[in-house]
């Protein structure tokens, strides 16, 4: 870690949220999701006011009584402002953008309420956002402001305007695409315009940071970077050895067949779970001699299932589970194992026992199970690696290529991985596990302080 310095995050998500316990006590939790414990650094090693979004009622109670003030600031949105900025701009019409998720030829159609949500929802929330950070600067005026994601493209130019001597930093942690031309011409300009504001633009790879060049031409004074967000390797080896982990992994060595084919994965269109299944399927149509010996174990997280999208797409799912296992499973044997809850130490359970690790995403920004489960992995197992996750401009070295929606080419992989020997198979996972373990999340928060450092002293030379 560098200098301690004077940090402002900024998120949707932040690192803790409210709510009330049976008796009526207010009882703090940890926020969700991977940023939380990325950025934990931060927390331990500087000086950090978190604004985030307040997600609970009682949270939207903290917001009031602090006024504002304190190391967390959650900012209470109108209701229905949040809604529409959540569910109709930022899921699905901009991540559907950025993961390349759209089928053009029905949808989207951005009509009136489209972009009254944009008007009224995204542009209203980003204004409370930005409207945060500038009281924060006036109480540290020589504090970096760290953005993050999708949900914040605004206001860092709103910022920019207020205070145009403000040190300013963006993180998207999702793809760039190259081709932006689903959104119409003004969202997409002031998307642009609003990222350019920042002194930093950061992705997780080359590629995005490319396609960001490329898409905005002209960058100005803003410095356009890529750094891999990895894993705490100390917290998952812990983890490994948890009993909550431990317990489970005895219940899935009791259950599992010769061999196990795993994906751990949000229920997000993005994941391709669809294509996953029918590539499975594919494979034990051409390989009935793997009849009865492997199975794939589908963890899968249920996600965003207040949109329409994501509601269909789990159904989806469901379906297409029950078509493999209506045609190939047998008694004493179900082809693919699907269990939707939210479980992580059965997801770290699995990712020790997997022989293959199926990740096929459409699009992925990084992917971290593709770091994680290849890190505690006790069985050389073998990760299929779509070539459209982030994750592959480290790893795809060591794993097995694939294209997302080449659903032979996945059932092939899936072949090779199974047939593959002993010593190729150790070969590739010990060198997986290396590379994690010497670029680990410190390495991602370092080199993200490096280029901030030098951007404020641009700033302020």
């Amino acid at each position: 870690m560098s200098a301690r310095r004077r940090l402002i995050v900024v998120s949707n998500r932040g690192p803790v949220t409210y709510d009330r316990d049976d008796e009526g006590r207010r009882i703090e939790r940890r926020g969700g999701g991977g940023l939380v414990t990325a950025l934990r650094g931060l927390l331990e090693h500087h000086d950090v006011t978190w604004i985030a979004s307040a997600t609970t009622e009682e949270d939207r109670v903290v917001a009031v009584e602090s006024g504002g003030r304190g190391e967390v600031v959650l900012v209470a949105h109108d209701p229905v402002a949040y809604d529409r900025y959540y569910n109709v701009i930022a899921n699905p019409l901009l991540w559907f953008i950025q993961h390349e998720l759209w089928g053009l030829a029905l949808r989207p159609n951005i009509d009136r309420f489209v972009h009254e949500a944009w008007d009224e929802g995204y542009v209203a929330v980003n204004r409370a956002f930005a409207d945060a950070v500038v009281a924060c600067l006036d109480d540290k005026p020589d504090a970096l402001v760290f953005f993050h994601d999708y949900q914040l493209y605004l206001a860092p130019r709103m910022v920019r305007d207020a205070r145009p001597d403000a040190a300013l930093a963006h993180f998207v942690h999702i793809p760039w695409p190259a081709d932006w031309s689903v959104l119409p011409p003004e969202m997409r300009d002031a998307i642009h315009d609003g990222l350019l504001a920042n002194d930093v633009v950061a992705f997780h790879t080359e590629r995005w940071a490319r396609n960001f060049r490329a898409d905005c031409g002209d960058l100005g004074y803003t410095q356009v970077t890529h750094h891999p967000i990895s894993i705490d390797v100390e917290e998952f080896d812990e983890l490994r050895e948890s009993e909550a982990v431990r317990e489970r992994e005895r219940v899935l060595e009791a259950e599992r067949p010769e061999r196990l084919v795993v994906r751990v994965d949000r229920t997000d269109p993005s994941k391709n779970i669809v294509r996953g299944f029918t590539a499975f399927g594919l494979f034990l149509e051409e390989h009935p001699e793997w009849h009865r010996r492997v199975s794939m174990l589908a963890l899968l997280d249920p996600s965003r299932q207040k949109v329409p999208e994501y509601v269909e797409y789990l159904a989806a799912v469901e379906r297409e589970a029950a078509a493999v296992n209506e045609r190939f499973g047998s008694d004493g044997w179900l082809p693919v194992d699907l269990r939707v809850a939210d479980d992580f130490a059965r997801s770290v359970a699995a990712y020790k026992q997997f022989d293959v690790l199926l990740v096929n995403a459409v699009y992925d920004g990084m992917n971290l199970v593709a770091k994680e489960a290849p890190l505690v992995n006790g069985r050389a197992g073998v990760l299929v690696l779509s070539e459209n996750a982030g994750a592959h401009e480290e790893l795809g070295e060591w794993a097995l290529t694939v294209n997302p929606f080449d659903v032979a080419g996945q059932a092939d992989a899936i072949h090779r991985a199974l047939t593959m020997d002993e010593a190729e198979r150790r070969r590739r996972s010990e060198a997986i596990q290396a590379q994690v373990r010497a670029n680990d999340v410190r390495a991602w928060i370092s080199g993200l302080l490096a280029d901030f450092d030098r951007a404020s002293r641009n700033v302020h030379a």
